[in-house]
Formats: structure tokens, sequence, C-alpha cells
């Protein structure tokens, strides 16, 4: 997915006695034999619970349980093909159960997968990869590359939410797992030291507000320019205002804020800081620059790896090659790949990010030709393939795939498709499109952009020997 502009990812539990708590407003599961309620755990699920079966051959999915062990699990809800449950006794552990290293695991949603080896994490997101892409008849040669930084204090951007109860009791912090409730959090581990030690903080401050009630969430994050609070405000509070004012000011931070309900306004409250984030690109760096609301890869370190991974896979590239990077954000290949001589055409669905990529070509002394289009419109992307031809399209759409633009590709075949996907689902539905087409995987990776949880990143660089060969074949319909 591109570095800033459009994503989603999964916010910042299975200390197996915290379980329980999630369950409160689960269905009631039916009484169970003593046979049943002990099974042996066979292997993970893709959203990392463990997958078993009982004594009537159901598959059940149990939370916070691993390959290979023996656990006395509780059904907190019956389905017909199958039932979720999680675990009341550990009876035999796998030796790559681990002590989750935060306190608020056991009940935060943010994390999956803290109980698990951070080794056994990053092979089982390659299963994932590789089993999905074998359902869409797709088995790349080898194993998929592993593309990896720190399993801790590596993210850089997170949203907290806020709550107020009945009685004036404050909430601060991330959602428990399947439940709209919020889980207080003092620090978060996954966050980068200067994000990690401001929950605790925050949820005092908002305690001592006149108004709480009037604050949304918070998000926050750390850039070459320092940290950022950005407040959710849902009408200003002059003596509430102020409180932030000094808050941010005795802790360096830039201040912002959304203030109003139907069409709230964005201003800054402290002097307007240039947000930037660094690329090296061989023996230079590209300078990104984002505003609050921009999307900014969570994971600084990983990123640069998949920049440093599509740079070496479509090297060498031709001088003066024409790319085109389609779902670009604000030029996180596309700015990287000028950088080495490529002719980019970057396409982006919003105006506004158009405008932002086009004003970091500028900035870095890079041809960038910036461009808006809807991509999943086939008569808006056509023309992109035609005039003029690709030597090679980069994709890096938002979790709902490319789709469109692997139909096109199919039938206008480019001599490379490098796809970036944060949804490894519609990566394997996608590039199915292209294989049945001619194109042959060459390369593949995954990118654990988000240790301790399940979600993972994913590359595939697929060649085509039929480019420059319209097939007539495809369908290019949605």
């Amino acid at each position: 997915m591109a570095a800033l502009g459009k994503r989603r990812p999964p916010r910042p539990r299975s200390g197996v006695s915290g379980l329980q708590e999630r369950r409160r407003e689960a269905p009631a599961s039916p009484p169970a034999s003593d046979e049943e309620t002990v099974l042996t755990i066979q292997g993970l699920a893709h959203d990392g619970r463990g997958v078993a079966r009982n004594a009537a051959g159901k598959t059940v999915f149990v939370e916070g349980a691993l390959p290979g062990e023996r656990v006395e699990v509780a059904v907190h809800r019956t389905r017909q093909r199958y039932d979720e449950a999680h675990v009341r006794t550990l009876v035999e552990a796998s030796p790559e159960r681990v002590t989750p290293p935060c306190a608020h695991f056991a009940r935060c949603g943010g994390c999956d997968l803290q109980h698990l080896s951070i080794d056994g994490q990053r092979r089982h997101k390659q299963a994932v990869l590789r089993e999905l892409l074998a359902r869409q008849g797709i088995t790349p040669a080898g194993e998929p590359e592993l593309l990896a930084g720190a399993g801790e204090g590596y993210r850089r951007r997170a949203r907290l939410g806020v709550k107020v109860d009945a009685d004036g009791g404050v909430h601060l912090g991330f959602r428990a797992r399947h439940s709209h409730r919020l889980v207080d959090v003092e620090s978060c581990p996954v966050l980068v030291p200067s994000l990690s030690v401001l929950p605790g903080p925050l949820r005092r401050l908002v305690e001592g507000l006149e108004a709480p009630r009037q604050v949304g969430h918070l998000e926050l994050s750390a850039s070459d320019a320092g940290v950022t609070l950005v407040v959710r405000q849902l009408r200003d509070h002059a003596a509430d205002t102020a409180r932030w004012r000094a808050f941010a000011e005795a802790r360096g931070l830039h201040l912002a804020r959304w203030v109003g309900r139907e069409a709230p306004v964005f201003e800054w409250l402290t002097p307007r800081p240039t947000l930037a984030s660094r690329l090296r690109v061989a023996s230079q760096e590209v300078t990104l620059s984002f505003s609050p609301g921009d999307f900014l890869q969570a994971n600084e370190a990983v990123n640069q790896r998949m920049v440093a991974a599509a740079l070496a896979w479509l090297a060498p590239l031709a001088a003066g090659e024409r790319v085109l990077d389609l779902f670009a954000g604000v030029g996180n290949f596309s700015l990287p790949l000028a950088a080495q001589g490529a002719r980019v055409r970057a396409v982006e669905g919003s105006p506004a990010m158009v405008e932002r990529l086009a004003d970091n070509a500028r900035r870095n002394g890079l041809a960038v030709e910036a461009r808006q289009a809807d991509l999943n419109d086939a008569a808006a992307c056509l023309p992109l393939l035609e005039d003029p031809a690709p030597g090679t399209v980069v994709l890096d759409p938002p979790r709902d795939g490319a789709e469109m633009a692997c139909r096109l590709l199919a039938r206008h075949p480019a001599p490379r498709v490098l796809y970036v996907s944060c949804d490894p689902a519609t990566l394997a539905r996608d590039a199915a499109h292209l294989v049945r087409a001619g194109y042959v995987v060459s390369r593949w990776a995954v990118a654990d952009m988000f240790a301790h949880t399940a979600h993972l990143e994913s590359m595939l660089l697929l060649e085509s020997p039929h480019a420059g060969q319209p097939r007539q074949g495809a369908s290019t319909d949605g």
C-alpha cells in the first residue's frame, strides 16, 4: 500500500485468564461433555486462532491456542459449521508459546499473536500467503522472502478511543477484541517509545477537562518533525483548549484538532510543522511530506525494506523506462523509482493526494507525472495502460484490492507487474486474473508490517511473456 494516503490497518491479548472477559456479550454455549472440552490444536487460522476438531468432528476455532497444544476450552459461540471458543485451561503448552510483552494483551484487541514467538508468527504469515495463493491455483517457486523489523517499538501512528461513562469515569485506549468497549492502556510496547509513554498521561489529562465528553478520539503520529497529537473535538471549549495547549507545550508536541460535528474543521493549535518521512534510495534520500489525515505506513523500518525490495526486484531499470504507479498515495514507490531514473506516471483517486504527490516530486527535484483517476472504472483505467504503454505497473491498493486493473492487465499485458498488498486474500484473487492470462510469479515476499498481529503485507512480482500482445479472452467487467 502506498505509504501515505489510504490505509486502515489494525490498531493497537491471550493471557488465558483475560479471555473470559471478552465473552460477556457472546451467546452462552450449550453444555459439552468432558471429552469434548479438551482439544488438541492442529493449526492456526489466518486470523491467529487455533484450529481443532471436537469429538463430533466439528471444527472449533480457539482464541489464545497454538498448534500442538492440548487445551480445555469454553465454547462461547456455536454456529452451524463451526464453534468459537477460548482457552479455559492450558493442559499442554507449545514450545513456541512465550510470555506476552504487553500487560494489556489479555484484554486489548490490538494484538492477536503476542503469545507466539516472533519467529513462529512470521512462519505463520508466510504459510497464510502460500495457502491463499494456492487456493487460486498459484504456486510460486521456493519460499516467500521475509521483510521484517523489530517486534516491539515499531509503530509510529495510533488512534486512541475516548469514552466517558455515565458516572464520569474516563476510558482511553484501544478497543477490546470483538467489542466496542475500550481497554485502558497506560503504555503500548508496539508503539515507538515517543508514543508509547503518552496514553496514561493523556487519560489523566482528559479526566481533568471540564468537558471530556466533547473529545471523540485522539490520533498520535511520530515523524522526523517529532510527535503530533490530533484531537477530535466535537465542539470548542476555551478552557479545555488551553489545557491541551499546555500539555503539548510541556511535552514538546505538535498539536492540532478537528472541531465540529457535521462538518469538522481542521486547525493547528501550535505552529504548523513540516511533517515528513524519509526513504533511503541507494546513496540518496527521498523525503515524503504529509499532513495529518494522510496515510502514513505504520512501520517505518519495514516500509523501507519493502521499497528496497521493489527497487531490487525491478533492477536494473532501463534509463527512462516507463513505470505506471497506480494507487500511488503521496509517492512511496513513485519517488524512489523516479530517483532511479524511471519515467513515472503516478495515479491516485484523491485529488488532495495527487496534489501532495506532485508537491513531493517537486520538493525532491524528481520528474513524476501525477494524475487523478478513478481506478475502479475501466474507462478511466484503460487509457493509462495504452498511452503510452508502461514497461512496469506498480499496484498498491487499499484492502479492496485492484481487481479492475488486473482484469485490464490480463487483456493488455505489461512486461512486469509489482503488486503490493495489505490484504493477501484480495491479492490472491487479483493475481489469479494475471496468472490465468499467462503471467508468472517470479518474486514474492511477506512483509511483517504489524508484528504481534495476524495482519500481513505481501508483495508479488509477476512477469508476462505476452507483453505488447493484447489478449481477447479476458473479461474487463467488474
